[in-house]
Parts: C-alpha cells; sequence; structure tokens
C-alpha cells in the first residue's frame, strides 16, 4: 500500500542521506527477529563476545527477561525490536505478505540506527526477512554476516501447510538463495552441515549447544528455597497432607528446614519430580506425555510399588491453553502436574533440583538438537527423549538417558527407572552419574575454539 512505499522511499533516502560511520572495530550485532528472553543460545554468544572485550548490541523482541549476566553486562546493549500485531486486513496471503514488507523496513531501520558493527550475527530461523535484510544492513556498513543455523524456517513452516505449499517452496527458495550470500556460517550439528553442504553448497561449523555455567546441580539449600518460593503459587509444591511438619520446622513436598539447626533434609515418602520445558507449538506432542502418565497412575493402582509423580511443565506458547485443557480432564490421584513460566534464574534451579527430564521435541528437519537437553544434562538431569533422525548426537541410550518412541514406551521407561526411588541405586542414578563422570566443554570453552577464530583479533 501506499504506507509501505513511502516507508521503502524514506528509508532509500536514509540510505543515501546518511554517511557511513567510521570505525566498527570491535563491535557485534547479535540479531534474532524473535524474544531475546527465550533465545538462550544467543544471549550466550553476546556473553562470550563480551567476555572478549567486544561492543554488542543485543537486537531483537523483548518479551521476557533476558538472564541477568545479558542485563548486568557493561558491553551488552539490548536494542528491541517493536513485534508487529493487528496486521488482519484482507486475505491470510496478503497479511502474511505485508507483514514482510513492514517487518523489512522496520528491521532495516533497526539495524541501521545501530554502531556500525564489524559483524553482524544472525539467529536462523526465523529468517524471513531477517537474512535478507542483516545482508542489505551489511552491505550498507561493510559488515560481515555470520548465519547461526538451528533449524530451517521452511521445514518449520510445512508443520501447518505441507511441504509442497507454494510459500513452503518459496521460503525455501529464500533461505538457499540469501544463505549463500552469508560470509560464515555456524550450525547445532553435524548431519545439519551435511546437510547445509549437500543441499544449500553452505559451509558451515558444527557448534554444539552446550550450557552455560549456571546449569548445574542445585545444593539442597538452594531447592529448598526454590520449593518454597513455587509452593507459594503452585499446589504441588506444597507439604503433602500426609506428612506432619514438625511445629519448628519449614516444608515442602521435597524438602524440610529444621526451624533450630536450619539444615535441609528430603522429606520422606517426597514424590519425585519430573521436568519438561516447551515452546507449546506443533513440533512438541506433549498427548504423549499425558498418556504415559496415565499408563503410570494405572501401575500404581495395578500394586506396583512406584512413588507419586510432580510433573513440572515449564514455557509459554500457543498451544498452552490447549494442553492446559487436557491436564484438567485428566483424573489422576498420584499425579500432580503443573504448567508455571519460571525466571530465567530460577530455570536451572529446577532443572538441577529434578529427578527426570522428559524432551518432547521433533525436529521438524530432523536436523536440530533440543536445547532443553543440554540445559539437562548440564545439570546432570537424565533424560528421556522421543526418537528423532539425529538425536543420538546428544541423547546415548541407556548411558545418559533413554530414547522412546510412543507414550507406551515412556510409560514402561518411567516404571522402570522409579522403581527404586529414592534409593541410590537402578538406572536413574547411573545415568546422573555418567552424567557427572563425562561433563564435555562448557559453552565459552566450546565458543572459543569454534566462533573466536572467525572473528579474527580485535581489530
Amino acid at each position: 500500500g501506499p504506507a509501505v512505499t513511502v516507508a521503502v522511499a524514506a528509508l532509500l533516502f536514509l540510505l543515501l542521506w546518511r554517511r557511513r560511520r567510521a570505525g566498527g572495530a570491535g563491535r557485534v550485532c547479535v540479531a534474532v527477529l524473535g524474544d531475546l528472553g527465550r533465545s538462550p543460545r544467543m544471549q550466550y554468544h553476546a556473553l562470550a563476545l563480551a567476555r572478549h572485550g567486544r561492543e554488542v548490541a543485543l537486537l531483537g523482541y523483548l518479551q521476557n527477561r533476558p538472564h541477568r549476566d545479558v542485563l548486568r553486562s557493561e558491553n551488552i546493549r539490548l536494542v528491541p525490536v517493536a513485534e508487529l500485531r493487528g496486521l488482519r486486513v484482507g486475505p491470510k496471503l496478503f497479511q502474511y505478505v505485508l507483514k514482510v514488507l513492514v517487518q523489512s523496513v522496520q528491521l532495516l531501520y533497526t539495524f541501521l540506527s545501530i554502531e556500525q558493527p564489524s559483524y553482524i550475527l544472525l539467529q536462523n530461523p526465523p529468517g524471513l526477512p531477517s537474512i535478507a535484510v542483516a545482508w542489505v544492513a551489511g552491505l550498507f556498513w561493510g559488515s560481515k554476516l555470520i548465519i547461526d543455523w538451528h533449524n530451517y524456517g521452511y521445514s518449520i513452516m510445512s508443520l501447518s501447510h505441507g511441504r509442497q505449499h507454494p510459500l513452503v517452496l518459496i521460503a525455501k527458495w529464500y533461505e538457499k538463495l540469501f544463505g549463500r550470500l552469508s560470509d560464515y556460517n555456524l550450525c547445532v550439528t553435524d548431519a545439519m552441515k551435511k546437510d547445509l553442504w549437500v543441499n544449500f553448497k553452505i559451509k558451515a561449523v558444527t557448534l554444539y549447544d552446550k550450557p552455560a555455567s549456571y546449569f548445574k546441580e542445585t545444593p539442597l539449600d538452594l531447592q529448598h528455597d526454590l520449593y518454597m518460593r513455587l509452593a507459594k503459587d503452585y499446589e504441588p509444591f506444597k507439604p503433602r497432607y500426609y506428612r506432619a511438619v514438625k511445629p519448628s520446622a519449614e516444608g515442602s513436598a521435597f524438602t524440610e528446614r529444621d526451624g533450630r539447626s536450619g539444615s535441609v533434609v528430603r522429606s520422606r515418602g517426597r514424590p519425585a519430580l519430573l521436568i519438561s520445558s516447551t515452546s507449546w507449538t506443533e513440533d512438541e506432542d506433549f498427548s504423549v506425555l499425558l498418556r504415559a502418565l496415565e499408563d503410570y497412575e494405572r501401575f500404581i493402582k495395578e500394586g506396583t510399588k512406584l512413588p507419586d509423580l510432580v510433573c513440572v511443565i515449564t514455557g509459554k506458547g500457543p498451544l498452552k491453553d490447549y494442553y492446559n485443557g487436557l491436564i484438567q480432564k485428566l483424573h489422576l490421584k498420584h499425579i500432580q502436574i503443573c504448567t508455571p513460566w519460571l525466571e530465567a534464574e530460577d530455570y536451572p534451579l529446577l532443572l538441577g533440583s529434578a529427578d527426570l527430564g522428559v524432551c518432547l521435541h521433533k525436529s521438524s528437519s530432523g536436523l536440530d538438537l533440543p536445547m532443553k537437553v543440554v540445559d539437562m544434562f548440564g545439570c546432570c538431569l537424565p533424560v528421556c527423549a522421543i526418537h528423532f533422525e539425529c538425536l543420538h548426537e546428544l541423547v546415548k541410550h541407556n548411558e545418559n538417558g533413554l530414547i522412546f518412541r510412543d507414550s507406551k514406551e515412556l510409560a514402561e521407561q518411567l516404571k522402570m527407572l522409579f522403581l527404586e526411588f529414592p534409593t541410590l541405586e537402578g538406572k536413574l542414578h547411573s545415568f546422573r552419574e555418567n552424567l557427572r563422570v563425562s561433563r564435555q566443554l562448557c559453552w565459552d570453552e566450546s565458543w572459543d575454539q569454534t566462533v573466536l577464530p572467525l572473528l579474527g583479533s580485535k581489530e
């Protein structure tokens, strides 16, 4: 429409009028056309760059608060991008095209409003229109473009539209074309590295997701503090009705603090804590977990000696209300389910306190790995994960966790893992011990080895 034409013309005028600023030495723009608070890998990139003395413009939506380390860093400046809402005029295709055009203008203006960077490090997906816009901004600034491939945008789009939908085919062509205009490329698995070369002729370096240093096992006293905070809002964390808490003790469902000595102990007969996290999107089918929990309840009713479960599913997303509706219809006596949104600082603490993690992430491309499992392994938390093509690059079946294909198999795995609970015997304990022994490079070490050489010395 006329408004878009005027905006584009104004931007072209700005491009011609504005002189390129001198310098750019040591500055990097880290960008994602998504919520910065839910983009941990891009936050980690920013922190790693800041650690090496680079000035970082961290660009994206500010819906959820980034980690406090990002907010405290003197070298990181948040550059908010306003999220577009309410473009609901005309047919859906017209709405989509209009949104892409308006986002392009808005994003280019934001790129050109920051200090000139030496590099633009961009997350893909989402790549439409951010890859093309970042490339244009790079031309203007004389910056090098680095794309960090987490997945393919067209494969995510195909979940809703099908592989042969015209929009999906256009998105694939777009990613292939503009992806090849980048100077450097990072990706999250060796399988994706191979696919980028075979299908896109793009050379990439694999930078596996690694847990940040704050993903670690949580000491018992910090577990107790967390449980007591959560108990204020969530029923499953409150003391069990069948446990008489001593008058001098302060208790949660999992822990007690003695009022006199201040020491924390685990509650007798405590439930097992199962945790999963999700963006509540189509690539994770949580009905698989819900059916497995129903089978677990049936095992208990049939006489199998298993602990009660508290199942915590964290995250925000479009399908959360749908699944909450399914959860409310369940009639479970021995299992409690809650779906909180946790602050960035509390999420690692809860992972480090849990007994088992569950991952239902199914890659749309079959080429990316679930970040949640990386974080769980950082906390030495064993995992049950649903099978997909390259999952073996992360989850080693029967070594650091288990891989399942359906709800029946998951239910049997939960039964087997919790039969010995809470004794330090059985598979659950041996998986945790294996994770403790095999702790690999943390993010900082891995980043220094893989990404730092691409940036050269600080100019």
